[in-house]
């Protein structure tokens, strides 16, 4: 495959991710600091997110099958994550982080749990869409970033 098919195939799979709502304009932000000089930067933050979140996700979920939950930590976790999370501009994540927090003030365990679930199904599939992303982009070597979709609508952060 050539570089120039590649390098479309490229840039709508990144499109997609503004369609679909999975990123917001944060990531394009993250995309104009790679402009300073490191040709991965994106790439290294999304790594050192997903060690991260994983690592917090596994804790958030051991705390919350435990007889007695700690409902306020799990909070604060679920704060810190949500935070790392709108950095990257993953918006789906954060909107379900938000949700699983706000069932968790209602006192509603049983319901958090289920958006938990929900919650970690989008940071799966998050990583499932950005990985071949990456890994294209470290084919062709730089691309044009930073750039919203032409036609793109979506707000910034929500």
């Amino acid at each position: 495959m050539d570089n120039a098919h590649l390098r479309q195939q490229i840039a709508a799979m990144r499109h997609s991710f503004f369609d679909e709502e999975i990123l917001d304009g944060q990531f394009c932000q993250l995309e104009r600091l790679e402009n300073g000089g490191n040709p991965n930067f994106v790439e290294e933050v999304l790594t050192m997110y997903f060690r991260d979140s994983t690592i917090l996700l596994q804790s958030v979920e051991q705390q919350m099958e435990t007889d007695t939950t700690d409902l306020a930590r799990v909070d604060r976790m679920l704060h810190k994550f949500k935070g790392s999370t709108a950095s990257i501009g993953a918006c789906k994540v954060r909107d379900n982080i938000t949700k699983t927090r706000e069932l968790l003030e209602e006192g509603d365990l049983e319901r958090a749990k289920l958006a938990f679930r929900q919650l970690r199904m989008e940071h799966n599939n998050l990583r499932a869409k950005l990985e071949p992303y990456f890994q294209q982009l470290r084919q062709v070597g730089p691309v044009e970033t930073a750039t919203r979709p032409r036609g793109s609508d979506h707000a910034f952060i929500k």
